[in-house]
């Protein structure tokens, strides 16, 4: 019997230039990520060349303005380009996705002359970034952070110690929330620190149940000096900056999402349509049928969430709640489906040797990461029913 082969997800692309880039993107990811993902994921391999390539190819610069280098394109086709990279592998879409959210402080509230001296090389220059505000006693409630940047004449010294950091130990540049007046949001500015910095140091990294390719880890800030000219957006205003970036960011994380759902649901179709139990593929079975029908329609619908919240922000409208209700849904979403997946394949789904067990842990990380689904909630609701009563 021939191996069936799930075609294409069929994308509604806005221009010519769109459809060539998406092109682009499924044959890198074909010939260049796809083939050992698997393999360098068990082995805890992170692709820092791979990060290069895509650099070179345009890859890590999409949503930010030609001028700077960027690739000027609409965050609707920007997140299909994810979606493509993380049905790959996740280690590869995620961590696009959180090196663009490195980069939204600087391009969206840097200076002309700050945009101009770092933005290209960030951008299409090599230079992987990674973004910091959570803390060991800081997640969700990010406000509390007390990573501390005293300033001494025309220099910073920053102090603490940030927490899951995707990238941390190898990131070329930080994107830096710290503390510089004030408790709360208000007394709370953005920095960008060079991977190098004297005094900066990355603990061990995680060990974590999925996404083992990808470094998650400690910073440690120890006297760190960083010069007043690598202050982004004014004093106190880094806590609004990071808000926007997240907004940004969870999109990214719903574009991610859907690219591992629709990876397991994909192997899901080939699987059952391949096994044959009973003298006939165990895809004719009306119960398994009905599985892969709920799978393929939370897919469209998740996919369908996060370019309606792209359409809005490349509009320049409010995409807050809708960025929420898209990262809640999209990640819910792969859990529901990976887990279904390894159903599906029986024992062999429970085995490394097919991905959907990968799938299946990378998908539970999608629900906690840029603001945990129960976070998500809280921000939904408020938009809805106006701030918590004290």
């Amino acid at each position: 019997m021939t191996e069936y082969v799930p075609p294409p997800v069929d994308r509604r692309l806005p221009t010519e230039e769109a459809r060539d880039l998406m092109a682009l993107v499924r044959e890198l990811a074909e010939r260049e990520i796809r083939p050992t993902a698997a393999e360098e994921e068990e082995a805890g391999h992170f692709p820092r060349a791979l990060f290069t390539l895509l650099s070179e190819s345009g890859l890590l610069s999409l949503p930010y303005a030609q001028e700077f280098g960027g690739g000027d394109q609409p965050y609707e086709v920007y997140l299909q380009v994810l979606e493509e990279l993380a049905a790959a592998r996740l280690t590869v879409g995620l961590g696009v996705s959180v090196h663009t959210l490195a980069c939204h402080a600087l391009a969206g509230y840097g200076t002309k002359e700050q945009r101009a001296e770092h933005l290209p090389a960030m951008l299409g220059g090599g230079l992987l970034g990674a973004y910091c505000l959570s803390e060991p006693a800081a997640g969700s409630d990010a406000a509390a952070l007390t990573t501390r940047a005293t300033r001494q004449g025309d220099h910073w010294t920053i102090e603490g110690t940030k927490a899951w950091t995707t990238h941390g130990g190898v990131a070329d540049f930080y994107t830096v929330l710290a503390r510089t007046g004030e408790g709360g949001p208000h007394g709370i500015t953005a920095f960008l620190v060079p991977g190098d910095a004297e005094g900066l140091q990355a603990a061990k990294p995680e060990r974590k149940m999925g996404m083992k390719g990808s470094p998650t880890a400690q910073l440690h800030f120890d006297g760190v000096q960083v010069p007043d000219a690598r202050r982004i957006g004014e004093e106190g205003q880094g806590f609004s900056i990071a808000l926007s970036a997240l907004d940004s960011g969870r999109l990214g994380i719903a574009a991610c999402a859907i690219g591992v759902a629709q990876a397991a649901l994909d192997e899901a179709l080939a699987y059952t349509a391949g096994r044959r139990q009973f003298g006939r593929p165990i895809v004719d079975f009306q119960g398994l049928r009905f599985m892969l029908a709920d799978m393929a329609t939370q897919v469209e619908a998740g996919r369908a969430l996060y370019l309606s919240a792209a359409r809005l922000r490349d509009a320049g409208l409010p995409f807050s709640k809708e960025a929420a209700m898209a990262k809640l849904f999209c990640t819910d979403t792969a859990m529901r489906v990976t887990t279904d997946a390894v159903q599906l394949l029986g024992g062999y789904g429970y085995t490394v040797d097919f991905p959907a067990e990968r799938y299946m842990r990378e998908a539970k990380v999608l629900q906690i990461v840029e603001g945990t689904n129960q976070i998500q909630r809280m921000v939904i609701a408020r938009h809805l029913a106006g701030p918590e009563s004290h």
